[in-house]
């Protein structure tokens, strides 16, 4: 079922590129498979959101998916009267009738699969005998052939395989390198389109679109995430259990801790030209959802003690 990505994200076409964004990430942590383990709606939620926002994120697939030159998928959509022209223009025999007229190739008794047989056979033909200064050149290339592929931050992050349906219904395999980046490119020799006689097949080009992570966030290779820490973890310290690309580990948290700090975890990040980069993980103090009566008097009698500034020293003069 074709998907509209303007209403997977709750947007118009009019959203701007800052309103995708938001809609985006305000889904993908909604509807997080993690945070909604019994919802399977939930999954699908997410995964349509993260296929809307790889096809509207770049203004120039955008543009083609609303002028109708690519489908939800980022498929390639033929101009209305493509084939109809090209059998026209092609010489072989179901493009004129005996009496010399051109004849519609699509009319009734029209075999598609036959067609397009003989044209091939044809353009073959014509290149076996000809020289390659004329016509079709005997030995030719393979075409390359371009696709976009939409990857996970995960999947980037750590590599893995994935799969393209080609037009014709095959499928083509990818391997994904650990530590892509968003836009790059892949080339995977041999892939496109295959050569005429002795000519060498083209080569296939797998352009990656790396979904943003509610999670996760990319600055160079190194991972940046923000733990959530109660009162009692930032004044006593402790092991804290915070998410990596690779699974979830324990950090640990100084004693007497402040909102923005920045715990390093080495070798945690992506990898890059000289290795693995870190994980940056910063620290904020959440208060309980309730202050109830207990809390309340402990800090008003802990502060007629100890009250102290935090601000001192930094106050505008």
């Amino acid at each position: 079922m074709a998907l509209d990505p303007y209403a997977a994200l709750g947007l118009t076409k009019d959203a701007s590129a800052e309103d995708i964004k938001k809609a985006y990430r305000k889904l993908a942590r909604e509807n997080h498979p993690d945070l909604n383990p019994d919802d399977p709606s939930a999954e699908a939620r997410f995964k349509d959101a993260g296929r809307a926002y790889d096809l509207l994120k770049d203004p120039e697939t955008r543009r083609r998916f609303d002028a109708g030159e690519i489908d939800d998928t980022g498929a390639e959509k033929a101009p209305r009267g493509y084939y109809r022209d090209e059998a026209r223009r092609s010489e072989n025999p179901y493009t004129h009738s005996r009496t010399g007229s051109e004849r519609d190739p699509f009319s009734e008794g029209f075999d598609a699969e036959d067609f397009f047989a003989r044209f091939a056979r044809s353009r073959g033909a014509a290149g076996m005998g000809q020289g390659s200064d004329r016509g079709w050149p005997r030995d030719h290339p393979g075409q390359d052939t371009h696709y976009r592929l939409a990857v996970s931050f995960l999947d980037a992050a750590r590599g893995a395989k994935s799969r393209i349906t080609l037009p014709d219904g095959a499928a083509l395999e990818v391997t994904i390198p650990e530590g892509v980046r968003d836009g790059q490119t892949l080339r995977l020799r041999g892939k496109g389109e295959t050569g005429i006689g002795a000519g060498q097949p083209g080569d296939a080009f797998i352009t990656l679109d790396v979904s943003p992570s509610p999670d996760f966030e990319r600055d160079g290779d190194d991972i940046l995430v923000t733990l959530p820490i109660s009162i009692d973890e930032a004044i006593l310290g402790g092991k804290v259990p915070v998410k990596t690309v690779t699974g979830t580990v324990n950090v640990t948290v100084p004693a007497g801790a402040s909102s923005g700090q920045v715990l390093r975890l080495k070798g945690r990040g992506v990898k890059g030209r000289s290795g693995k980069g870190d994980q940056r993980v910063k620290l904020v103090i959440v208060s309980p959802p309730e202050i109830d009566e207990e809390l309340r008097q402990f800090m008003k009698g802990w502060q007629a003690n100890h009250a102290y500034n935090p601000r001192a020293g930094k106050e505008p003069s």
